[in-house]
């Protein structure tokens, strides 16, 4: 079974619409129970092959809420995506409010601990899952007025990649995807600029993602794969 937090948003939706065609049980996770639904109608998801799972994923009570409404009705979670998103940004750091952190930290590190602890355990024990996020290259490369969220993102890939390393010999893997920008719109391909020539589209980043699932990517371990160009 695939769970994927943060489903209703553009990466999200891709990779349910990709595991979906190539037939996993989808736990979609969110806050929002209409969006969900909304989600799993327009991709014409049948019942029995999808759960919504609702949640604060930046509280450990919120993420065990959400993976046990999906495990209860479709099994235990095999393949993790954390794509919850949330951007702030654009001022100094010496402006930066405390509460600037707070929020993206919740957005991107805790709310990424959480779902870890609540799925990779099952994983360890059935020796075999796989955990990947999307992250940015600015994590290890930062521009100027990053505020909140590049140190969140900086965080949440340390912990990924410890936990990658935990994972050693398990038969569980955890990777990062790395983007500059999602390309919702498909811009780059209808109105190409010099700008958007490094965005990547959410079906990109969604075949990655299956790839990632595969038996075939059992070597693949904390691994950061850029998928922008250069």
């Amino acid at each position: 079974m695939v769970a994927i937090a943060g489903a209703t948003g553009s990466a999200g939706s891709a990779a349910a619409a990709a595991f979906g065609q190539a037939g996993a049980r989808l736990g979609l996770i969110g806050t929002d129970a209409g969006r969900l639904a909304g989600l799993a109608s327009d991709l014409g998801l049948a019942d029995g092959a999808w759960a919504p799972g609702q949640g604060d994923l930046r509280t450990s009570a919120g993420a065990d809420a959400a993976v046990g409404a999906i495990a209860e009705r479709l099994g235990p979670v095999d393949v993790l995506i954390h794509v919850v998103g949330g951007w702030n940004g654009g001022t100094p750091t010496v402006a930066v409010e405390a509460d600037d952190f707070e929020e993206m930290l919740g957005q991107h590190l805790y709310s990424t601990l959480h779902m870890v602890q609540a799925t990779v355990p099952g994983m360890v024990e059935r020796k075999w899952g796989r955990v990947m996020a999307i992250s940015t290259p600015l994590a290890s490369e930062p521009g100027p007025r990053g505020g909140g969220y590049v140190a969140a993102k900086a965080a949440q890939e340390a912990l990924l990649r410890t936990l990658a390393r935990d994972l050693t010999g398990t038969g569980v893997t955890a990777n990062l995807i790395l983007v500059r920008t999602i390309d919702t719109k498909h811009e780059r391909e209808e109105e190409p600029t010099s700008k958007n020539a490094s965005w990547t589209t959410p079906e990109e980043i969604a075949k990655v993602m299956l790839f990632l699932a595969s038996d075939e990517a059992h070597t693949i371990n904390g691994a950061r794969i850029p998928l922008y160009a250069h």
